[in-house]
């Protein structure tokens, strides 16, 4: 990561800290970041430099109507004023390994290819906090390419509990 993303990251971190509202931030911010990665279009759009800046902070003002902090929305217009949402995943990423730090947790990214209720994302959030002996933020990424359970990556570790991973490993043991 780059210094610039790392004095963004912190700055940002500073500023949700001041309003109390850090995970809060730190939510909307992945989310925000998750749907942008997600969309060429939207993509497109917050990154072109013939689209005038106020108009870029307007599209993302009227994706998060009723649906962010204003804190949240002010650092991400922030971002596109300064034209660096083409750097916005990683200043999201740097802000979350910030604030998971402030908070004392790890950051966990689990992928699954489908929404997973409170009950079952409690226990699999025990279960991981268990085998790591951390505690542990969890970020859920909807991934179609995962099929049949999960991947969660906390820190360098990642734990691949799909049907792919059991079956490659099925297949090595039949090869011997």
């Amino acid at each position: 990561m780059s210094e610039r993303t790392q004095v963004y990251a912190q700055s940002l971190v500073d500023i949700a800290r001041v309003e109390n509202r850090l995970a809060d931030v730190e939510d909307e911010l992945f989310a925000f970041a998750q749907a942008v990665q997600g969309n060429d279009d939207l993509r497109m759009i917050l990154t072109d430099p013939n689209i005038a800046a106020e108009e870029r902070v307007g599209v993302t003002d009227q994706l998060l109507e009723g649906k962010a902090l204003s804190t949240t929305k002010a650092i991400i217009a922030l971002i596109v004023m300064a034209e660096h949402a083409g750097d916005l995943s990683e200043i999201v990423d740097a802000f979350i390994a910030r604030s998971a730090h402030i908070r004392e947790k790890e950051t966990a990214e689990i992928r699954t290819a489908v929404e997973l209720d409170d009950e079952t994302l409690e226990k699999l959030v025990k279960a991981l906090s268990k085998a790591t002996g951390k505690s542990l933020d969890v970020k859920v990424i909807l991934d179609e390419n995962v099929i049949g359970g999960i991947v969660a990556k906390i820190g360098d570790q990642v734990i691949d509990g799909t049907l792919r991973s059991r079956l490659s490993k099925l297949k090595e043991t039949i090869d011997g």
